[in-house]
């Protein structure tokens, strides 16, 4: 039975990572756990709880700037933008229902630990973006300070974009400080049908290629398009390419219809979606809530252009409900365990295999505790590389009693 600890101050979270350390007892790092089955499973006879560590410290509307400690609620967050209208413009996805918990669970610093960012990254881009300043304690038990309240913040090392997406194993986040930026007042989505996948993925491209400023682009297969909860969505029954425009009104209007017209084509169809739909169809999309949620889910970044290929290859080899995000540069795949006479590994060779030519990153974001302690969750490293990241891991927790063994076995 591992011992909870809860910090409820940056000082008592830099005195039990530095008893640890004297102790050399391995701590498992948690904001509120949404996430706790995202990565290797990790052994611990500590758990730190940073659930203490909320609230919102700073906010300045006008200067577009937010800090809050690192165990506040995401959902906190976003009501105290949506008062001003703001939003935290990366849209972090809420992966509780996805992982078997519960939604709207999830913190800011998790949301950065994790690097989580939704459909919107192909124009705001990723969390780490977004991060400005970040106060963190290190596995030496050292309470560090990096970066501030304004973006042009270069001095020294970029601390914040080397924790952003370290899950917890090179320091433990106390407090962030983040850009926040203005929420757009119109919202409208089309919903292409009619192409072949590869002349739909073109059409994603070349949307997202014109001046018509898109800020989603994903693809829907019929079986993904039948689970939304969009009336029209679930009833098109066909694929369906999904594109979405923000911004002025006057401006959403005009540029919709110049996408209209620059992608109609021949027995192909064009069905417009209003704000409301479109804001539900594409929170869907964000957490994934289109695929069935009892399979090993594989999230697979690639080019864009190399996505369809890539699909139809793992289509030969592997049963799969799948979807696509980011124009084809993001794939969600969805593949049967061995109970349900799926492969053993959870389609690891299979996909990463299919990588080995286009490039890209597989992470098994869902799958049993078993499965994730048997295949590398995240993209195997180069042994070049390997050796960098053992580097930096050894800097920041020499005596590795941060999450070990939560994003490669060895550390």
């Amino acid at each position: 039975m591992s011992e909870d600890l809860r910090p409820s101050a940056p000082e008592e979270l830099k005195d039990l990572i530095a008893g640890a350390a004297a102790e050399e007892v391995p701590l498992e790092v948690l904001g509120a756990g949404s996430k706790r089955g995202f990565g290797r499973p990790v052994a611990a006879g500590r758990v730190v709880r940073l659930d203490g560590l909320a609230g919102i410290t700073l906010y300045e509307p006008e200067e577009l700037v937010m800090s809050a400690r690192a165990g506040t609620p995401l959902a906190e967050i976003e009501a105290r933008l949506a008062e001003h209208q703001q939003q935290l413009a990366f849209e972090p996805p809420d992966y509780g229902a996805l992982l078997g918990g519960a939604v709207g669970q999830g913190t800011i610093g998790g949301a950065f630990a994790c690097n989580l960012s939704g459909p919107r990254r192909i124009k705001a881009g990723a969390a780490r973006d977004h991060l400005l300043g970040v106060q963190a304690v290190t596995g030496r038990g050292e309470l560090i300070k990096s970066g501030g309240r304004v973006v042009k913040n270069v001095t020294g090392y970029d601390l914040c974009k080397l924790l952003t997406g370290s899950f917890g194993t090179l320091a433990v986040m106390s407090e962030v400080t983040f850009k926040v930026l203005p929420a757009p007042p119109e919202t409208s989505s089309l919903l292409l049908a009619g192409p072949a996948r590869e002349q739909a993925f073109a059409a994603l491209r070349r949307a997202l290629g014109s001046a018509y400023d898109v800020a989603g682009a994903a693809y829907l297969p019929a079986r993904a398009a039948a689970r939304s909860a969009v009336a029209p969505v679930a009833a098109a029954g066909a694929d369906l390419a999904v594109l979405r425009l923000e911004g002025l009104t006057p401006s959403v209007r005009y540029r919709t219809q110049a996408l209209k017209q620059l992608l109609a084509s021949p027995g192909g169809t064009i069905e417009q979606l209003d704000a409301a739909p479109s804001l539900a169809l594409w929170r869907e999309i964000r957490d994934v809530a289109l695929l069935p949620g009892e399979l090993n889910l594989w999230r697979v970044s690639t080019a864009p252009t190399a996505g369809p290929a890539l699909i139809d290859e793992l289509e030969r080899q592997l049963e799969l409900a799948w979807l696509a995000d980011w124009a084809g540069g993001l794939l969600w795949l969805a593949v049967p365990g061995a109970a349900a006479g799926g492969p053993e590994d959870g389609g690891a060779a299979a996909i990463r295999g299919a990588l080995a030519e286009p490039g890209g990153h597989a992470t098994l974001v869902r799958g049993s505790g078993a499965l994730r302690a048997s295949v590398p969750v995240f993209q195997p490293q180069e042994a070049a590389l390997a050796r960098l990241t053992a580097r930096v891991k050894d800097s920041f927790d020499p005596k590795r009693i941060l999450n070990p063994g939560r994003m490669y076995a060895d550390f």
